[in-house]
């Protein structure tokens, strides 16, 4: 593990770094093999109206995410503790929230498996798929029902550029997608003949194509 430390308006002498070295080894001593990198900001502000503000940031590359936390006090080996103790929690959602999501791809892929046995047994036998001749492969997965975050989560899961699924709410097929060019995320709904949407923020102009909003990651 790299760990860098910087000071703005104060000296780093041997004493503060050999106490952060030890508080910030500590606080990531479970998660270094999450973590890439660590960067500590000490800074000094000084108001004659409320005297010195002593302040530690910590700053972790892990596995391509970034985790930050910062604190502050009058005294930097307080705002040190205090940072150290928060970004050790960090670390931990980090951990859990990692945890979960290879959890429920697990369940999903496991689920797909078993929806396309039972989907190459019960519907297409001993037929040969009917396919116009530019494509070249067929798939069958299981759509079980998720909010439009679970799959937001699960197409930053699985590195693709989009992922359908089944809206919860609307129980319709729902597409998530990145938008390379604009930055976030966009959701393709149906809507029926009328132009309205058949779902329940389906509200959109007339017309039969599927309707596009904006999601936030």
């Amino acid at each position: 593990m790299k760990l860098v430390i910087h000071g703005k308006n104060i000296e780093i002498t041997d004493a503060i770094r050999e106490y952060v070295n030890q508080k910030i080894e500590k606080a990531v001593s479970h998660f270094q093999h999450l973590t890439m990198e660590v960067d500590v900001h000490l800074s000094v502000a000084r108001n004659p109206r409320i005297g010195s503000k002593q302040s530690a940031e910590v700053t972790i590359y892990a596995n391509g995410t970034v985790i930050r936390a910062e604190e502050s006090s009058e005294n930097l080996y307080a705002s040190i503790d205090l940072v150290a103790d928060k970004i050790s929690r960090q670390l931990r959602k980090y951990k859990e929230k990692r945890q979960d999501q290879k959890t429920t791809a697990q369940s999903i892929a496991t689920a797909v498996e078993a929806e396309e046995a039972t989907v190459v047994s019960d519907l297409i036998g001993n037929r040969t798929a009917e396919l116009p001749a530019d494509v070249v492969r067929t798939k069958y997965f299981a759509m079980p029902p998720m909010t439009v975050q679970e799959a937001l989560e699960q197409l930053q899961l699985i590195d693709h550029d989009f992922y359908m699924f089944r809206n919860a709410e609307t129980g319709e097929i729902n597409v998530i997608y990145e938008r390379k060019h604009h930055g976030g995320y966009g959701l393709i709904l149906p809507r029926n003949g009328n132009g309205q949407g058949n779902g329940k923020n389906g509200k959109t102009a007339a017309g039969n194509s599927p309707s596009l909003k904006e999601v936030k990651s």
